[in-house]
């Protein structure tokens, strides 16, 4: 099992490494930042946003225009939001 576990993490980070990398330049306008409230929308649907950025090209997961720190810890809320309301519901059932 932990080397089953080993090579798939190996293959993720090779295959990110592959990945291109983008101008962001042209994206970038600081006075349309995004800051924690969209950091908080865009980490909430953020498992959706994954899924559909495999069939569309122009979607993404994270906003390049955004404020910084605040526009992060919107997200990591958003990101917690999600993931602990789902596994809150598991931990309060007891087994018979």
């Amino acid at each position: 099992m932990k080397i089953l576990t080993l090579i798939l993490v190996s293959a993720i980070l090779l295959a990110t490494g592959c990945a291109s990398p983008e101008a962001i330049e042209p994206c970038v306008n600081p006075g349309e930042a995004d800051g924690i409230l969209m950091g908080i929308v865009h980490g909430f649907i953020a498992p959706i946003t994954f899924i559909i950025s495999f069939f569309m090209d122009d979607v993404t997961m994270y906003a390049v225009n955004n404020s910084g720190w605040l526009y992060d810890l919107g997200f990591l809320i958003g990101i917690g939001g999600f993931s602990g309301g789902v596994f809150k519901g598991r931990r309060g059932r007891k087994r018979k």
